[in-house]
């Protein structure tokens, strides 16, 4: 049952990212913030912390790193589940929780993005926007699946 219930959830991140990523590139759209998360992210694992320069194949790098990420954290998110129809509000509460974890620690740490703290208002405002998102989508999917 818990292969199961990993697989269901691996399923409904992607889908959540999916989401997700349309969500964050219509608020890059309108103005809110330059350029995905993602790609910082992956451009300052790729310079090792230095040039933040675009590099070859860093969108490619970007969009696969996102898409793992997010299909694993809805692998852990339906293996912890287990059988249960988990309510929306734990998604989006799950969501916001990998979002503080990565964008006021971990980005920050490996100097790709400031703290949220410190961020532009637009930027962490569509960031809090995709990440409920996610969470109500990957939990939305996961109460389909365990009807």
């Amino acid at each position: 049952m818990l292969i199961r219930s990993a697989v269901e959830g691996a399923v409904a991140g992607a889908l959540a990212t999916g989401a997700m990523t349309a969500a964050f590139e219509a608020g890059r759209r309108r103005g809110a913030h330059h350029g995905h998360p993602p790609k910082h992210i992956v451009r300052a694992l790729l310079s090792g912390g230095g040039s933040h320069r675009p590099r070859s194949g860093e969108d490619i790098a970007a969009g696969t790193a996102h898409l793992g990420f997010g299909t694993t954290m809805g692998a852990l998110f339906g293996a912890v589940t287990g059988t249960r129809r988990p309510p929306r509000s734990l998604g989006a509460a799950y969501a916001l929780a990998i979002m503080a974890a990565g964008y006021q620690s971990g980005a920050p740490r490996i100097g790709a993005l400031p703290p949220l703290s410190r961020d532009h208002p637009g930027r962490t405002a569509s960031l809090v926007g995709a990440h409920v998102l996610y969470g109500w989508t990957l939990a939305s999917s996961l109460r389909r699946a365990r009807r």
